[in-house]
């Protein structure tokens, strides 16, 4: 199943899901996302070394299905969100993706990297994340949806609130 239609269709999906976050239409975010999605975001074990089992282990986000991405959402709409109190700009950069067959027929596994520049209107401040994607990809009704996102976020130490948006 990997190939040239292939990387076009996950290239796009991943190219779609960063404009939805940077102009914060977070409805058609989540609908790139299957119900049973998987949102993680491991934290370092050591300088090399990310954590592996998020039930067991810290992460800086885990979450388990949509209805749990659609609750971060209704924080950051209702301002109760400390890190979406003013809500920062964003830009999304996606690179260096690569498409892979995965265990199951109908699936991708893609990996690619992103650089997120987060500015902040309030305190006049910016930053970056740095990260590192991998996703699954799966097949619903003939459209490709993220089943699984897990970011490796390689510049962890970040002078902000986490959220979301921001990776």
């Amino acid at each position: 199943m990997s190939g040239p239609e292939s990387m076009s269709e996950a290239t796009e999906l991943l190219y779609r899901e960063a404009l939805c976050l940077d102009e914060q239409r977070w409805d058609d975010w989540l609908d790139l996302m299957t119900e049973d999605v998987e949102y993680w975001v491991p934290s370092w074990k050591t300088e090399h070394e990310t954590t592996d089992d998020p039930a067991g282990e810290i992460s800086l986000i885990y979450l388990t299905s949509r209805v749990r991405l659609e609750e971060r959402v209704t924080r950051i709409r209702s301002g109760k969100s400390a890190a979406s109190l003013v809500l920062p700009r964003t830009a999304h950069a996606i690179s260096n993706v690569l498409v892979e067959d995965g265990a199951h027929a109908g699936e991708l596994l893609v990996n690619c990297v992103c650089v997120t520049h987060v500015y902040d209107p309030k305190r006049r401040r910016e930053n970056q994340s740095n990260c590192r994607y991998a996703v699954r990809l799966v097949r619903e009704n003939n459209v490709w949806k993220i089943a699984a996102k897990k970011i490796i976020l390689l510049n962890d130490n970040l002078p902000t609130k986490l959220e979301f948006y921001m990776l």
